[in-house]
């Protein structure tokens, strides 16, 4: 139930986009985040906001763990769109790795999207990476990682 424990607190992020997922490209944007965390129910929720002070815009997550199946549903919204994403990644965590699936629109047209958290030694460090298939799962192309170091 507390697998986002490790999480509540202040990090500092070095984020790591590719310009153009699903594209052939190889051309990444790297810039800076600062998020701070928080715990919910016990442990059985969890939220966070990120700024990317660079970008001009921010972003929030809230995520919630199913009771009766133990999974995770992972919400996202972003200042710039003003709208949450009500389509949840779901999942849930084996030791220090969890994995959550979903679904996502890239250039217009569905996808299927994995987030993979990986916590560091000491819950001092975490990575998040986001990543798209277009062949229903057999193939994957990261193309979103977040870098996490507490601050």
């Amino acid at each position: 139930m507390n697998d986002f424990d490790f999480f509540a607190g202040r990090w500092n992020v070095v984020n790591r986009r590719l310009l153009k997922p699903l594209s052939g490209s190889a051309e990444w944007d790297e810039f800076p985040g600062v998020c701070t965390a928080s715990r919910h129910f016990g442990g059985a929720a969890s939220f966070d906001e990120i700024e990317f002070p660079t970008k001009g815009s921010s972003g929030m997550t809230v995520r919630l763990r199913d009771v009766d199946s133990g999974l995770w549903s992972i919400y996202w919204a972003s200042s710039a769109t003003g709208v949450l994403d009500t389509r949840p990644m779901v999942g849930a965590f084996e030791g220090g790795r969890g994995e959550f699936y979903g679904e996502e629109t890239c250039e217009g047209r569905p996808v299927r999207c994995r987030f993979v958290w990986t916590v560091g030694e000491g819950a001092g460090t975490a990575r998040w990476e986001q990543a798209f298939s277009e062949d229903d799962g057999r193939t994957w192309e990261t193309n979103w990682t977040m870098d996490f170091t507490r601050a």
